[in-house]
This record gives structure tokens, C-alpha cells and sequence, in this order.
């Protein structure tokens, strides 16, 4: 395969790469995460020539992070065009090429010893850090670990790479919050808050968490009443300083921890929207997790969608996953060794709009392609959702035909002692999706990215494809992603079901 100026980027670099396996697992409202398996298989495919991919695993030893990277990644699908490239030498190339570290973001070091991580930062080149919980509902201490103190330990591991030339983070245009209008693409300062006259004191936050952690352990031994504390308490937080919730919160903390600790680095922070289905690379539709606006289509297919709020001309705003990887990969290669930091909104909306009422015609035209069928192969009828224009009346519609018999069987369950927790929780969880609303970002860095990539006459343009202007929303939803979430849906069913 001809290769380009940025697959020459990576000729015999050695990677340091965190997150490739969903680190700390796989969350069913994950909207945001990008899955650097992507990234792991596209420099592995683009550039067998790299010299080492050392991936941090969430393991408890050497041989169990080995496992990991062998099931979780490797052995993936997505490898299939890798494991053809290179036919019986597969697996001793991998071998060659990837080196799997147990340890965890969470911890100094990443609770790797001192003489590993003194031999490992002598080799690297490039940080990429894609470590995160994204569940919008996490604990408080666990998303403050991860997405925030595990800046903290980037960081320092950075200052002791003597030969790095870029320390790219992986972060969310969600940052943002719930703010109007266009969204730029600029740097959190350390104190930051987006609700007006307040100041976001991180250590403070921290220290709330060591506090009230510690009162309830005097008082009991409850881990149930422990976790349901910290979630609410991240909620109450996010809230408090402006954020809609714990996941975005801690992650605007740990930008501003970057911007703070990492001056003196090569820092780029990429934000990426809601990422779905592989547009093209290295095949359509590779998926792993639901996002968002996976929900509406997989519960329109289990029927289990009675309405939504829609307004046809709302964006919604999508980035299919190899074009977030191509643009990663293009920013490691244009602000290789600047000191400086440089954040790219790697989105859509603003170049290729999605109105609502566009992904709402591909779901009616894909199942009316492929219409439903019930468990004696009856055809279900390719009905409209019942639809809302205004958030006030969907909101009543919901909680009168819902939430409040949702709140009636919540009440039923303590009285009857639990009775009923597993059809509450999975119901409560499904109406908490419904509630979820899009967002709007700029892209102006990722254009004059992509600018600089056209310019190039090493086939980078094809090869890293992250121009979201190209995308034919129709087409890519009925054709790719709306079958691919609906497989992938199907298939976790089908796993739950053999457990």
C-alpha cells in the first residue's frame, strides 16, 4: 500500500498508547469514547514499520493485560483486513509490534515500578491518552480518578519522555456544556466554571469526595449506599459549577489540569461529537457500544420507542470513528514537537449538517427496506413515533405516561423488597435516554487541518479521510450505520441471553 507523509510520521516511533481496551469497560451510554482499537489497528495497517505500541491495560498482571489485548483488541473483526495483509505471520508480527503494560491511568506511574517506567519513557515518541469513563452517570471519586487525576499522571510520565514529540489527548466537545451558540475551539483555564461568578477548585472537589467517602465508611460498610452517594454527588457537582453531568464535568477538569501542568509540552487535545459506525476504514460499519442516537434506532427496533421530542431542523452532530482516528493521526503529524497546545473539535455540524429530520426519514427508509418481524415472522408495521415539538410537552407526555408510573413501580420495589429492581432499572435507564438532547460545535483548526493534508501529494487525502463534507448522511445511515447498531444491539442481546 503507498503510503503518505503521515504514515511516514510513525515509521519506527515508539507509541504509548492508553484506552484501547474501553479501559474501564464498556458503557451503554457511551456517545463520546473514542475506541483507540481503531487507532491501533490503522497505525499497525498504515505503517507495519512502527517500532512499538506499548498499550496500557486495566489488568492485574503482565499476563492477564496480554489476554486482554489478544481478545479485546486483536482479536476483534476489525483486525480481519490486518490478519489477511499478513496471512500465518499475523500473529508474530502483532507480537513484534504490540507490547500490553498492566497498570491503570488512575494510578502515579500508572502503577507500573519505578525502573519499567524510567526504561519505557527513554523510548517514546508519542503519547496518545484515550483512557476514560464515559458513562454521564458515573461516581464521582471513579470519574474524578480517571478522567481527571489520570491527566495528572499523564503528565508526569510526559516531563520524563526525553524524546517525545507529541502528547495527543483524547477529550469531548461536550466540554462545553450546555452553552449557546458557536462553540470554540479554546483552551479551560485551571478554575473554570461555566456557571457565571462561580470558580472550580479541583482539589477541593477532590477532597469533598475523600470526605464524604470517609464519613460514610465510619457509619457502614454499605458499597451499594457508597456508589449510589458518589453518583449522586457527581450529578449535584456538575450541576453546581454549570456542566449537565459527572462525565463531562471531569472531563473539562482534566483539560484544564493539561493546559495547566503540560505548558512545556507538545500537547494537542482532540474533541470529538458523537461518535458512531467506521464511514470506510479499514471496513463500514465497525461498531462497539451504543451511543445516543443508537438508542432511538434500537428502540424503534425493539419497539420500545412510544415518542420523542423533534424538531426537524435541530442538528444533530455525528463523526463516524475512522475519521476521527484519520484526523488524530493528521494532528500528531502536522504539530509534531510544537510546544504548544492546539485543540481540534473533530465534528461535523458545522461543515455537513444532520438535521433531526433527516436521520428520522433513514430510520422509516431503512426499516421499511428491512421491515421487522415478530417471533412467529409476522411483518411489524413501519409505524411514526408519536412526536413533540416542544420540550415542555414532551416532557409532561413523559412523565404522565411514564415517570410516573415508573416512580409508582420504584415505590412498589422497596415496599416489596426489590421485587421488581431489574424491569425499573432497565426502564428508568431507557427513559434517562430519552431525555438526552444534541449539541453544536466550530470547526475551524479541523478545517485547516484537513487544508494542509489536501496540500500534501503523498496520497494522505484518501488514505485519512476526515472531511466530513463527504459523508452523504442518507446514504451512510440506511446503507451503514443504522444496520450496524442494530447488529451490534442484536448481538450484546444475544451474549446477555448465553450468560
Amino acid at each position: 500500500m503507498e503510503t503518505g507523509s503521515i504514515a511516514e510520521r510513525f515509521r519506527d516511533r515508539t507509541i504509548f498508547i492508553t484506552g484501547s481496551t474501553g479501559f474501564l469497560g464498556k458503557i451503554i451510554y457511551n456517545m463520546l469514547i473514542v475506541n483507540d482499537t481503531v487507532m491501533v489497528e490503522k497505525i499497525l495497517r498504515v505503517q507495519p514499520e512502527v517500532k512499538k505500541l506499548y498499550l496500557l491495560v486495566r489488568a492485574q498482571d503482565a499476563a492477564a493485560a496480554e489476554e486482554r489485548v489478544l481478545t479485546e483488541i486483536i482479536g476483534k473483526g476489525l483486525f480481519d483486513v490486518l490478519r489477511k495483509q499478513h496471512g500465518a505471520a499475523f500473529h508474530s508480527f502483532i507480537k513484534e509490534k504490540v507490547c500490553p503494560l498492566a497498570g491503570d491511568v488512575m494510578h502515579e506511574n500508572f502503577g507500573l515500578g519505578t525502573s519499567e517506567i524510567l526504561r519505557i519513557a527513554q523510548e517514546i515518541d508519542i503519547i496518545v491518552n484515550g483512557a476514560a469513563t464515559t458513562n454521564f452517570m458515573e461516581r464521582y471519586d471513579v470519574a474524578l480518578a480517571t478522567n481527571t487525576a489520570g491527566v495528572v499522571h499523564i503528565c508526569q510520565f510526559a516531563k520524563q519522555c526525553v524524546n517525545l514529540k507529541v502528547l495527543l489527548h483524547v477529550s469531548s466537545a461536550y466540554v462545553a456544556g450546555e452553552q449557546a451558540g458557536l462553540l470554540l475551539e479554546k483552551p479551560f483555564q485551571i478554575g473554570e466554571a461555566l456557571r457565571q461568578g462561580y470558580r472550580l477548585d479541583i482539589e477541593a472537589e477532590l477532597q469533598l469526595v475523600d470526605r464524604i467517602k470517609s464519613k460514610l465508611r465510619t457509619k457502614s460498610s454499605d458499597k451499594k449506599l457508597e456508589k449510589i452517594t458518589m453518583k449522586k454527588l457527581g450529578l449535584k457537582r456538575a450541576m453546581h459549577f454549570g456542566w449537565p453531568n459527572t462525565y463531562v464535568l471531569t472531563k473539562a477538569m482534566g483539560e484544564m489540569l493539561l493546559q495547566q501542568l503540560g505548558q512545556e509540552l507538545p500537547v494537542v487535545i482532540v474533541r470529538p461529537s458523537m461518535i458512531t459506525s467506521t464511514f470506510q476504514d479499514p471496513m463500514p460499519g465497525w461498531i462497539e457500544g451504543t451511543r445516543t442516537v443508537d438508542a432511538i434506532f434500537v428502540a424503534y427496533n425493539d419497539q420500545t420507542l412510544p415518542c420523542f421530542i423533534f424538531d426537524g431542523s435541530v442538528i444533530f452532530d455525528l463523526i463516524p470513528g475512522d475519521m476521527v482516528i484519520n484526523a488524530m493521526m493528521a494532528a500528531i503529524n502536522t504539530d509534531w514537537n510544537k510546544r504548544a497546545q492546539v485543540i481540534y473539535h473533530v465534528t461535523s455540524a458545522h461543515q455537513n449538517p444532520l438535521p433531526l429530520s433527516l436521520i428520522e426519514e433513514s430510520m422509516y427508509e431503512y426499516f421499511h427496506r428491512n421491515p421487522r418481524t415478530t417471533k412467529d415472522g409476522k411483518i411489524i408495521k413501519n409505524k411514526r413515533i408519536l412526536v413533540f415539538k416542544r420540550l415542555a410537552y414532551f416532557r409532561a407526555y413523559m412523565t404522565l405516561r411514564y415517570k410516573l408510573p415508573l416512580e409508582m413501580m420504584h415505590a412498589a420495589n422497596v415496599l416489596l423488597g426489590g421485587l421488581y429492581s431489574k424491569n425499573y432499572n432497565k426502564l428508568i435507564r431507557g427513559y434517562n435516554i430519552l431525555m438526552t438532547v444534541a449539541k453544536f460545535f466550530d470547526g475551524t483548526n479541523l478545517r485547516k487541518l484537513w487544508k494542509v493534508t489536501t496540500m500534501d501529494q503523498n496520497n494522505d487525502a484518501s488514505a485519512f479521510n476526515f472531511d466530513p463534507k463527504c459523508i452523504d448522511w442518507s446514504s451512510y445511515l440506511v446503507n451503514t450505520h443504522i444496520p450496524a447498531a442494530i447488529k451490534y444491539a442484536n448481538n450484546q442481546k444475544d451474549k446477555a441471553g448465553n450468560a
